[in-house]
């Protein structure tokens, strides 16, 4: 009660203190990301959707960002015959999702363009796949997605939800920590303070009174437990921990036997880092070695370097614990909060593709050249998912996901099935 109590000022004067460090907060800010002439892809350091950041934006300290590029069209009219395969999916195993992602627009604004087509997808009575290709061809209408350059190819990658041994208590092998979000992170919208910083956030935390980013991964891995969140349970490996962290989410066997999931909650505000580009660059390993598979090798046969390699992406990610539901073929739940369904939802980059809609995906098998053809449901997000065309594709839960999301690195084409309305004009 105490702790949290000593706390509780720090917070209030986050808040009352909010206009006064307007100015700290864009220094910081432009700080971070305008002084290169052209900003990276990705995150900023300290917020996750930053404009000053997009591809080709340009600013200096004390200077707004200017537009990153010329408006352009990421979504082009297309025909269903442009679809392909798309008569040879088996369509009965989309449904589930897309009525999922129905649960999602009910209670949403947009909830009125998507009604008619959810609501008569909940009335059909065990329709076939045929029947299933009537229904969409007769309420959507697919869009090709195009890149800024006018290319229609983009980069498909994987991921699964991971399980890892753990125990609610501390002793040898659980000595890796899993921390649940910290009391002291701050997020602060600069649209309140500037109309034009609006949907600007940033994450960081008190010193005295001026804000500053959090901690890293390599400050709030140290062992000091002033510095990260409350310990929710410990796991024996910290590969499998960081590699949890890149995932989203995950599930955790105790030593009783009992399973619980662990969900994304929230991150410290720093930047991704690919710690299998760094072993490249460094060259410890080649291209097509970087895989998650081959990354967890290069772990095991460097034990005393790991922390190293690890702490090089400053990026902590914090989680909250979740009852498993459903038995074990639910998925977790994806930034739809909804849960996700294996081999059926994506994660995409929600500013050029609408969160819920059904995504027509034409790619590869992992590693081969086997056609990958089939609807998809766009239900989740990513840090590392940004640009028109691309795709995290979710494989779902166990070895065998692992294994294909490691090795997932395909080109792939994109379509969006919009229903009237809910097009670009």
């Amino acid at each position: 009660m105490l702790k949290s109590q000593s706390r509780t000022p720090r917070k209030a004067l986050a808040a009352r203190s909010l206009g006064a460090l307007a100015a700290t907060l864009l220094t910081l800010l432009l700080t971070a990301c305008g002084t290169k002439s052209e900003a990276p892809k990705g995150d900023c350091p300290v917020c996750p959707t930053c404009p000053v950041c997009e591809p080709g934006a340009t600013a200096r300290p004390g200077e707004p960002a200017q537009p990153a590029t010329p408006a352009f069209k990421p979504l082009q009219p297309a025909r269903w015959s442009d679809l392909p395969a798309w008569s040879d999916d088996d369509l009965r195993a989309a449904l589930p999702a897309f009525l999922q992602s129905c649960r999602a627009f009910a209670k949403r604004p947009q909830w009125p363009l998507w009604r008619t087509a959810c609501e008569q997808a909940q009335a059909l009575p065990s329709p076939s796949s045929a029947a299933l290709r009537s229904f969409f061809e007769s309420h959507f209408q697919p869009w090709l997605l195009t890149n800024p350059d006018g290319s229609s190819d983009g980069l498909v990658t994987g991921y699964y939800e991971p399980l890892l041994r753990g125990s609610r208590t501390r002793g040898t092998p659980y000595l890796e920590a899993v921390l649940g979000p910290p009391p002291d992170l701050l997020h602060i919208d600069l649209g309140a303070v500037q109309p034009e910083l609006k949907n600007l956030r940033l994450r960081g935390r008190l010193q005295g009174n001026k804000v500053v980013p959090y901690y890293t991964r390599a400050e709030i891995t140290r062992g000091d437990q002033s510095k990260g969140g409350r310990v929710l349970l410990w796991v024996d490996d910290p590969v499998e921990l960081f590699f949890l962290q890149i995932q989203g989410s995950g599930r955790v066997r105790l030593p009783d036997g009992s399973m619980t999931r662990l969900a994304f909650a929230d991150q410290n505000g720093h930047p991704y880092q690919s710690i299998g580009k760094l072993l490249v660059e460094r060259g410890e390993m080649s291209l097509d070695q970087a895989s998650m598979q081959g990354i967890k090798q290069w772990a095991r046969a460097n034990p005393t370097r790991l922390s190293e390699l690890l702490n090089a992406n400053p990026r902590y990610v914090f989680f909250s614990e979740q009852a498993i539901k459903g038995g074990d073929g639910e998925g977790p739940n994806g930034a739809l909060a909804v849960p996700l369904t294996a081999e059926r939802s994506i994660a995409v980059d929600p500013r050029h593709v609408p969160l819920g809609a059904p995504v027509f995906l034409s790619t590869t098998r992992p590693s081969t050249s086997t056609p990958l053809r089939r609807l998809m449901l766009a239900q989740d997000t990513g840090s590392a998912i940004r640009g028109v065309v691309r795709a995290d594709f979710f494989w779902g839960f166990g070895e065998q996901a692992a294994t294909e999301a490691g090795r997932m690195k395909q080109e792939g084409k994109m379509w969006v099935l919009l229903p009237p309305g809910a097009a670009p004009e």
